[in-house]
């Protein structure tokens, strides 16, 4: 959501895309704002789904004060979990066709060209933030600010636990289980 709006393209977006290249969190207003917007479109009148926010535990509340003046609340927090040791194999071995979006692994699923897309032939890209030393400041910040967003939305009793080390398409089968 960040990345399709541009961030970096105004000088409140530029401090946030620098702090997201280093992996760090943009700033609370922006996210909320976003969110607040990207609600009134018609495609999430019949529901959302977030995916990395909130991060903090202020975020939670601040997102749960603007859900409530809007009049819905959150029903469902999916926890994926997964070991740091797998999570630094897929993310730092990830390679991406930047026009389509395609997702590659060097390890777990290769392009048949190491370096180039399957379909265009065209040459791949790893993001800026999907190297060891960015990843190992995410993952501090995930253990130190994220991991009790965890908790207060357990205290809601709206958080579903799903071991995410397993094969994508399998992790997408319960995601999609318990979505419906």
């Amino acid at each position: 959501m960040l990345r399709a709006a541009g961030v970096g393209q105004t000088p409140v977006g530029a401090k946030d895309k620098k702090a997201m290249e280093k992996g760090g969190l943009v700033s609370d207003d922006l996210v909320v704002g976003m969110i607040a917007d990207a609600l009134q479109k018609p495609s999430c009148k019949k529901g959302f789904i977030l995916d990395g926010f909130p991060r903090t535990v202020v975020q939670a509340q601040k997102l749960d004060e603007m859900l409530a003046n809007q009049g819905t609340k959150i029903d469902k927090v999916l926890n994926l979990a997964i070991d740091d040791a797998v999570l630094e194999e897929r993310i730092t071995n990830r390679w991406i066709h930047p026009s389509s979006d395609r997702t590659y692994n060097t390890k777990s699923k290769p392009p048949k060209i190491p370096g180039f897309d399957d379909v265009t032939g065209e040459p791949l890209i790893q993001r800026k933030d999907d190297n060891p030393a960015v990843l190992k400041s995410r993952l501090e910040a995930f253990h130190k600010q994220t991991a009790p967003v965890i908790d207060y939305y357990k205290r809601k009793g709206v958080v579903v636990d799903l071991p995410a080390e397993k094969p994508p398409q399998e992790v997408a089968a319960e995601v999609q289980k318990v979505l419906k």
